[in-house]
């Protein structure tokens, strides 16, 4: 498992470890029941505090993404399509929201970003 923290980004160092860890769920290169490092030996390995690491976990495993076994550590939860459908819907939402932001500063309008879609659609 790769994380990798940004300091220069402003997003919380929480967050960074959570949307790695989840994006790599989501993609599959995280298995199911795949075990992941300790809360310790990963803020060990990131030079972070465990507190960080642990809010990380916590909310990964709030949102369905993984599970803990007492005294064994923490696992990939099995996959919930839906789950991964809302985590993908909310993606794509925050990404079309910079599209229309950049498409705006460009002056292309709705029927123009819908052409290229379509255009680009065709082509994959």
């Amino acid at each position: 498992m790769n994380i990798f923290i940004d300091n220069k980004s402003g997003a919380p160092i929480y967050d960074q470890i959570f949307n790695q860890i989840k994006d790599q769920i989501i993609s599959g290169a995280l298995k199911e029941d795949d075990a992941l490092p300790s809360i310790r030996n990963l803020a060990k390995d990131l030079k972070i505090s465990v507190v960080t690491t642990k809010r990380a976990y916590d909310e990964l495993e709030r949102e369905g993404f993984i599970y803990t076994i007492a005294a064994k550590g923490c696992f990939v939860a099995p996959k919930n399509m839906e789950l991964i459908k809302e985590a993908n819907l909310r993606r794509i939402e925050e990404l079309m929201g910079e599209i229309s932001k950049l498409a705006a500063s460009c002056g292309l309008t709705n029927k123009e970003l819908i052409e290229m879609f379509e255009y680009i659609s065709e082509e994959e």
